[in-house]
């Protein structure tokens, strides 16, 4: 008899585990799963939705379907129509939910007309079908999500503002110099970015957003406010079901949680401690989730040669079209040195590229590109290998080579 694997979520690692083996996938979106990655791109209408869809998976999934309990004893999940899904492996991939700032004005599940985050298709199209050429855009977070999402509104004819509470922006994945080539290049397609700007509140008439208020006291007008304050796991379902959840849900090498009957991948886990909120981890856990759920089909259980997950090196890249040239940007590892690293940086101001590594002992720890990312394919097979680097070839090299990308 098949094993009944039924697995809640269908984002990149439920979409991904249900393409390579037959499940039951729960999607709560009444979408087909698509790429999470080119949301800005949709919304920039670059991209059609059907564009950005997955491959499709080896079963029909059930979409629009919300579970909302777990009862482990019997091995079902229940699901918000009343249904129940029996499962002999289940498979939590329920990904991560924005976070909603604490501002006057954004209290209740509610949000005023007009107000959004940028986590999935529907805000997408919400946002699309409010955008007119002039729209007052205001935009609160300048990490990954923040600055797509300003450059999307861009695209469409907003006049857009971003504000970043932080000093510069992307501050998780770039140093101060590489932000201010990024923050040049957001404003040449008229972004206008305000760092260390704290927004308090909200102003709304008739339940719409009106404007921002800034903890300075400005107030600055908006027809349409997008949320982008990062995002946290989705584990309530998991706690409610009583499985070992700190900032995500637990998992160990074999991406099981506290029962060894069910797993958890993408966003919503928590591996060693880590929680990665990137495509790359995503599709990596699933992989070798998948390959050991085949060995438990085929009878072998989970024998000493079976995949293991020990985690990803992921590396993030981004590319900002423009009116000029786009700007990429990839950066990797941790590039702020410690006591002790060495740092090798080139800077070229005339065609806006900046190149930095850290070096610990004899490996790479971290970089940031931006610009011209010739170089990034030999740094990141080195830095994901974990390689050392070549006594033969001095570092500078490594940063001027031109035959890895």
């Amino acid at each position: 008899m098949r094993t009944r694997i039924v697995v809640v979520g269908g984002g990149t690692a439920g979409a991904r585990l249900a393409q390579r083996l037959p499940v039951t996938l729960l999607g709560e979106e009444p979408h087909a799963p698509y790429n999470r990655v080119l949301l800005a791109e949709a919304l920039a209408g670059r991209y059609a939705p059907e564009v950005i869809a997955l491959p499709g998976t080896r079963e029909p999934a059930r979409l629009g379907v919300r579970a909302v309990r777990i009862d482990r004893a019997a091995r079902t999940v229940e699901c918000a129509d009343g249904s129940l899904v029996a499962y002999d492996r289940l498979v939590l991939a329920t990904g991560s939910a924005p976070v909603l700032p604490p501002l006057r004005g954004l209290r209740g599940a509610e949000l005023p007309v007009g107000v959004h985050p940028f986590r999935t298709l529907d805000d997408c199209l919400a946002l699309r079908g409010l955008v007119r050429p002039g729209t007052r855009a205001a935009v609160i977070g300048g990490g990954l999500l923040g600055v797509s999402a300003a450059r999307a509104l861009a695209a469409l004819g907003a006049e857009v503002i971003l504000t970043q509470q932080a000093e510069h922006l992307m501050e998780r994945q770039l140093d101060s110099q590489a932000s201010v080539l990024l923050r040049e290049h957001l404003t040449s397609l008229g972004v206008e970015v305000h760092t260390e700007c704290r927004v308090t509140g909200l102003r709304t008439r008739d339940g719409a957003v009106t404007a921002l208020e800034l903890a300075d006291g400005y107030v600055l007008d908006a027809d349409v406010v997008v949320l982008a304050c990062g995002v946290r796991p989705r584990a309530a379902l998991a706690r409610e079901a009583g499985l070992e959840v700190h900032r995500g849900i637990v998992v160990d090498d074999e991406l099981r949680t506290s029962d060894p009957s069910v797993h958890a991948i993408g966003d919503c886990a928590e591996h060693r401690g880590r929680i990665y909120g990137l495509a790359g981890p995503a599709l990596d856990q699933a992989d070798v989730l998948a390959e050991l759920l085949l060995a438990e089909e085929a009878g072998e259980g989970s024998p000493p040669a079976a995949p293991r997950y020990t985690g990803t090196r992921a590396l993030t890249r981004l590319t900002l079209t423009g009116p000029l040239a786009p700007l990429d940007v990839a950066t990797f590892g941790d590039p702020t040195p410690a006591p002790g690293d060495d740092v090798v940086q080139l800077t070229d101001a005339t065609r806006r590229a900046y190149r930095k590594v850290v070096v610990r002992g004899d490996r790479l720890v971290g970089g940031v590109l931006l610009g011209d990312l010739a170089a990034v394919g030999t740094l990141a097979r080195t830095w994901e290998g974990d390689e050392p680097l070549p006594d033969d070839a001095p570092l500078l090299h490594l940063l001027t080579h031109d035959g890895g990308s």
